[in-house]
């Protein structure tokens, strides 16, 4: 106990530390924690998502066991009713989750049955029929005629029900009596006696109980009670059962990420079970595969998002180590006195391991609820440092957010008493000498460890150049961004980083060599301080390099990967809203194959709410000669050059000059045409050239004039085929009016469900509509995309939070430690404004130059790794138009902001402080804490 309050004084006299690392240790545990909670939510979205699907014609969570009789033998009873009772009873227990429906059905060979008295009246119509017995049959029922069956054989006849579609079916009324034939277990027939006693209809059609023994099968059954058939049939009579089936539909839209493994090993184990109990018992529908894919992409997502998470994880580590550094720093003299005075080196290292094992504690209690804010963040995130307010993503605490969260907290507990050790074992005589020695070059430098990891960074980027490793996978149909692209960077940023701060004494040396005499007496002392004490600002620097130069680079990576993606999507459709109408045709007659069409009036798509402009577009295909020579084939396009200059979607920098100019030299004659450049290349055409096409259905030929080559055009991919644009009403003059599209360019946040009802006011039906939108909402809202978006974004905030705070902490010891120092240049004569100008100059040539140098290494990461981003997106898809590396403005002033925030913060900690000193309490004889 006495050592708890000793500790708890000692945290409070070094509260400003304590509550630094309590901070660190807080974000380390909740960013480990926010991941698997993120990646929790994700499977829960995609449950319900796959859960809307059907598959064939079943709900996705199905499970249908069957038992089939191998054909004579016995039946089993007793092992049926076990199986019966497991089943029932048992297993959704052991599955764990809600049932949605639930059926079982038990049944004898089918048998063609023949009416007893045939010429009272019966219908001699024979029908092919199942005597079985359903379970939930007076629940799920309504009798329309007739009664229910009663239980036994009364007076040697069976009693059933059959559906009333049956009835009509066959003529059959209630009351008729029918032979049924089946086999014993001797394997000979019994002909058993039925008479319909009632007719029935289904309460709900739709209920789940008849996903597998639907109406039809109904239709084909009579329906007997369970009693009847276990007792009666199976039992007395020995006969023999030809199946039995048992079919379950869960509800799994709580399912978690710890539930998967259980629950996949229960269903890999579920036919073995059966057949133990009961044998030909076997498992014909199961959703195992559908949670193995769950399982998969959890996994990959966790993955990827862990190693998307790893630098920032390290950097709030290394903030945790520099920071119990710093404070055992300024307690290293007690240290010292503990150790001289009798206290082990192993007491002294249990005693700081309990304090960070309380700080560690109470970090993890307190992330639990900032890991869920993270989560939530990272599921709102629509790109780097950009959130939405889309619908949120269930997200809450599970087992793997409490392992892992224990594992980043134990970690962080190591990173805080790591350094402990080497201050325990030191006496107040080796403290005083290593103060002595405090500007020896770090061990990294000593061992050139940057040099050995930038070549590791190099290794990295020459195996992605060279395919040895891919920095985009295959995964089923889709293709998925590696981390690799990520780690790789982090490291080339932080090797580059090393080897800036080796650099540094240089670059101080040689300026202080160049204006050593015609420097002001504050850049002299600046650049003194500065060239003796280097190794003193090497953690903060480094901190700060990687926080700005992993910002550029991944807000450089999330947008390049947005923008490209968007580009994609635009190119593809060409608009906001491509449109196909229902036209009217009329059929020739001379050729049936021959269609005249009545074009729906155009004027139609004007002035509709919402719609910027409309244009047509057509889209053929035919035939190129040039000079009288077959050219192949090509893709036609057919377009109103005003009108489409307002609608497409243009990328200004893939053509030499603005695509305008294009659609200008388009209306200059009625016979000019644009065609692709690898066309142009291929035959050696320019403009003005002539050229023919053969399009429709008459193979109509068209004479054109080249009047432009361009390289891409909207919705046209010319590595398929050669494109040609050109007039639409020239092209209808020479081949007639065939279907063509209709895009519309939207006002932003306009809807098209509107702009549809109104087209069908206006008697145009629409028989096709594609949103560009909507699918990139849709891509966006993937959790993959959202999930990189958002530890990227989150990331950032949390290096630079950490950044700040490492930045506030170093300044506000070093000064503390300077103190002593900076009182003597002021009893020197040095002005207030001289010391506060001094100090800034330190923090302009050591952050500033940081930030320079992080700057500089994100912007050169992106241009070495972003290019292996093309060729595949986190949606798979085609790299056209052309793959470019963004970086947004909006970007950089976010992160010059933020940079302008650290730097202002020091800027007033510093005049703070100075203003707080005074020379009569720092002019003083002894040592300084």
């Amino acid at each position: 106990m006495r050592i708890i309050v000793y500790l708890l004084l000692k945290m409070w006299q070094n509260r400003w530390f304590t509550l630094s690392t309590l901070l660190g240790l807080t974000v380390a545990a909740a960013f480990a924690m926010s991941i698997p909670m993120y990646a929790d939510g994700t499977l829960k979205r995609l449950v319900a998502k796959s859960l809307q699907e059907e598959t064939k014609g079943l709900p996705a969570a199905s499970l249908y066991m069957k038992y089939q009789s191998a054909g004579g033998e016995e039946t089993d009873l007793e092992g049926l009713a076990e199986t019966e009772r497991w089943v029932s009873e048992e297993l959704p227990g052991r599955i764990g989750f809600p049932v949605d429906a639930f059926s079982s059905r038990m049944n004898l060979s089918p048998s063609t049955v023949r009416p007893t008295q045939a010429s009272a009246g019966g219908s001699n119509r024979l029908a092919r029929m199942e005597l079985a017995v359903q379970s939930g049959i007076s629940e799920r029922i309504d009798i329309t005629a007739g009664k229910m069956p009663r239980d036994g054989i009364q007076n040697g006849v069976v009693e059933a029900i059959v559906l009333n579609e049956t009835l009509s079916r066959y003529g059959w009324k209630i009351g008729d009596v029918f032979y049924y034939d089946s086999k014993n277990t001797d394997g000979k027939s019994k002909r058993l006696t039925v008479r319909i006693t009632g007719a029935f209809k289904l309460k709900d059609e739709s209920d789940l109980s008849w996903a597998v023994d639907g109406k039809e099968k109904l239709a084909a059954t009579l329906l007997v009670s369970r009693t009847t058939m276990t007792d009666a049939l199976l039992k007395t009579n020995r006969l023999v059962l030809d199946s039995a089936g048992w079919f379950y539909a869960f509800d799994l839209k709580d399912i978690r990420i710890s539930d998967l493994s259980p629950l996949i090993g229960e269903l890999q184990r579920l036919e073995i079970n059966l057949n133990q109990k009961l044998e030909n018992t076997k498992v014909n529908l199961t959703f195992i595969d559908m949670l193995h894919e769950f399982n998969r992409q959890s996994l990959l997502l966790q993955a990827m998002l862990f190693a998307l998470a790893a630098p920032v994880l390290a950097m709030v580590l290394y903030f945790i180590t520099l920071n119990a550094k710093q404070s055992l720093d300024r307690q290293r003299g007690d240290i010292s006195v503990l150790h001289s005075r009798g206290a082990s080196p192993r007491q002294i290292t249990a005693l700081y391991a309990i304090e960070a094992a309380l700080l560690g504690g109470a970090a993890l209690l307190i992330g639990l609820t900032l890991a869920w804010f993270m989560a939530k963040t990272i599921g709102s995130s629509s790109g780097f440092l950009s959130f939405v307010g889309r619908k949120s993503i269930p997200v809450g605490w599970n087992s793997a957010a409490w392992l892992f969260g224990a594992i980043a907290t134990v970690c962080a507990v190591v990173a805080t008493t790591a350094p402990i050790r080497t201050y325990a074992a030191a006496s107040i005589v080796e403290h005083t000498q290593q103060r002595a020695r405090h500007d020896r070059p770090p061990i990294w430098q000593r061992l050139y460890l940057d040099v050995a990891l930038l070549a590791a960074a190099a290794a990295g980027w020459y195996m992605l150049d060279n395919d040895l490793i891919a920095s985009i996978s295959q995964g089923g149909s889709t293709e998925q961004i590696q981390p690799v692209i990520f780690v790789i960077p982090a490291l080339f940023v932080f090797a580059a980083g090393l080897l800036c701060l080796r650099l540094f004494p240089l670059l101080l040396r040689s300026w202080n060599a160049l204006t050593k005499n015609r420097m002001p007496v504050t850049m002299y002392l600046t650049l003194t301080q500065l060239q003796r004490s280097a190794v003193t600002f090497y953690p903060l620097m480094i901190l700060l390099i990687l926080t700005i130069g992993l910002g550029v680079y991944n807000a450089s990576a999330a947008r390049t990967m947005d923008v490209n993606a968007s580009d994609r999507t635009k190119y593809q459709y060409g608009s906001d809203v491509v449109l196909k109408a229902a036209w009217e045709g009329v059929q020739d007659e001379d050729d049936e194959n021959k269609i005249y069409y009545n074009e729906p009036s155009f004027g139609a798509y004007s002035k509709l709410d919402g719609v910027q402009s409309a244009t047509r577009v057509l889209k053929a295909t035919g035939k190129v000669e040039i000079s009288g020579k077959s050219a192949g084939t090509g893709q036609v396009i057919g377009i109103d050059n005003v009108d489409f200059a307002k609608t497409a979607w243009f990328r200004e920098d893939l053509y030499p000059i603005h695509p305008n100019y294009y659609l200008d030299a388009l209306g200059t004659t009625e016979q000019a045409v644009l065609i692709s450049d690898e066309f142009a290349k291929r035959y050696g055409l320019k403009e003005g050239d002539p050229l023919r096409m053969t399009i429709g259905y008459d193979n109509e030929p068209v004479d054109l004039v080249v009047v432009g080559i361009v390289p891409y055009w909207p919705s046209l991919y010319p590595d398929e085929a050669p494109f040609f644009v050109v007039n639409l009403d020239y092209l209808n003059q020479q081949i007639g009016k065939i279907p063509y599209e209709v895009w519309l360019n939207m006002e932003d946040g306009a809807k098209l469900a509107p702009v549809l009802d109104t087209l069908a006011e206006r008697d145009i039906a629409i028989t096709q509509a594609e949103d560009a939108r909507g699918k990139l909402a849709e891509m966006r809202n993937q959790p993959t995309q959202g999930g990189v978006f958002g530890i990227l974004s989150l990331g950032f905030l949390i290096s630079l939070l950490v950044s700040l705070l490492g930045y506030l902490i170093f300044w506000f010891f070093t000064l503390s430690r300077r103190v002593a120092q900076l009182g003597i240049l002021r009893a020197m004569g040095l002005s207030r404004g001289q010391l506060t100008g001094m100090l800034l100059l330190e923090q302009l040539f050591t952050t500033g130059l940081s930030v320079v140098a992080g700057i500089g290494l994100g912007t050169i990461a992106s241009r070495l790794f972003l290019p292996f981003l093309q060729g595949g997106s986190i949606e798979g898809t085609r790299q056209v138009p052309p793959f470019r590396i963004v970086f947004e403005a909006e970007d950089t002033l976010k992160l010059y902001i933020a940079t302008g925030i650290m730097l202002a913060s020091g800027a007033c900690l510093l005049v703070l402080q100075l203003r707080r000193l005074r020379i009569s309490q720092a002019v003083k004889l002894g040592e300084e804490r």
